[in-house]
């Protein structure tokens, strides 16, 4: 009984706002997260507010490929 494809995928969030400034002096590097999401209940890529400590503050970070 093995599944085609697997229902629940892990997936890489990345931190948009260093991405989107270009990594300045004052950062050190870009913020990324681990974990897994449905992929039958959230077909789009994930964003969630995470704590980025490189920007030392709450930002939006996306699903990147792997």
């Amino acid at each position: 009984m093995a599944k085609g494809k697997d229902v629940r995928v892990t997936v890489i969030l990345e931190c948009t706002n260093c991405v989107r400034n270009g990594l300045n002096k004052e950062s050190r590097g870009v913020s990324r997260y681990i974990t897994q999401k449905n992929r039958h209940n959230t077909p789009s890529r994930l964003e969630l507010r995470k704590f980025c400590p490189y920007c030392y503050k709450h930002t939006i970070h996306g699903e990147i490929k792997k």
